[in-house]
């Protein structure tokens, strides 16, 4: 699915990713955690192709497909899907006429016809009633006036209704009481599948009890310094990053 070689990455000419290797394959979700600075949401961003971060070496290949100089709108047509950290309020484009457009676009990148309206309800209702998202929320201009669990579910929402194959999401527990965290870890399981794989990006070891991985990389001074099962979320949570450090000393 992702292949990852030797990526390096910098932002205003200072170097943050030094060399990241990783293979994510399909029906996969991988964790990466690590303290602030160690360059997790610079990681993300690389991969789905934002602009300001320069990739000055290596490979990101999806499914095969070196990917690393497609813009961020081409990879999305080609199944990447991230979730920011802090998502971009647009008054007056609802969140419906917004996944609309978003999917409607990613189907002509593809030569197909816009989705038919009825369809697309058809679709929209299952996925707002598999996320236990009441239809009111869906005619509120995109994120203006959400609350950050509002944010969140919205954006796991448009997940659901994109089918991405592969979900980066970073740090999409920032800020949620456990209801709402309940609720989009929920929604995250539902739509795994053997066809696509998942990176959460997380400071902290609760949302791994509900999004559960196969994987966990501690990503430390722009390099992935450890791997291992969920049980090391939990040796994270207990002793912190130290101990790592001193292993690597």
């Amino acid at each position: 699915m992702l292949q990852i070689k030797d990526l390096h990455a910098s932002v205003e000419e200072k170097d943050i990713l030094k060399g990241i290797n990783l293979e994510v394959k399909p029906g996969e979700v991988h964790a990466i955690m690590g303290p602030n600075g160690s360059g997790k949401s610079t990681f993300a961003s690389v991969v789905a192709g934002k602009e300001e971060f320069e990739m000055t070496k290596g490979d990101v290949l999806l499914n095969g497909e070196d990917i690393s100089e497609l813009d961020p709108e081409e990879r999305a047509h080609k199944g990447v899907f991230l979730s920011f950290q802090y998502p971009v309020e647009i008054p007056g484009v609802t969140v419906t006429n917004f996944i609309k457009t978003a999917i409607n676009e990613t189907r002509k990148a593809k030569g197909l016809e816009d989705m038919p309206a009825s369809e697309m309800l058809k679709k929209i209702k299952e996925k707002a009633e598999l996320l236990e998202i009441d239809r009111k929320f869906l005619s509120r201009s995109l994120n203006e006036g959400f609350s950050g669990g509002e944010k969140k579910r919205n954006e796991i929402f448009q997940m659901a209704m994109m089918e991405p194959k592969l979900a980066i999401l970073d740090e999409t527990d920032s800020g949620l009481d456990i209801d709402a965290l309940k609720i989009v870890a929920n929604g995250v399981n539902k739509l795994k599948s053997d066809d696509n794989a998942v990176i959460v990006i997380t400071h902290y070891q609760r949302l791994l009890d509900y999004i559960v991985p196969d994987y966990v990389h501690v990503l430390m001074n722009g390099k992935i310094v450890k791997s291992g099962t969920k049980e090391l979320a939990y040796e994270l949570e207990e002793k912190g990053y130290d101990w790592i450090k001193e292993e690597l000393v």
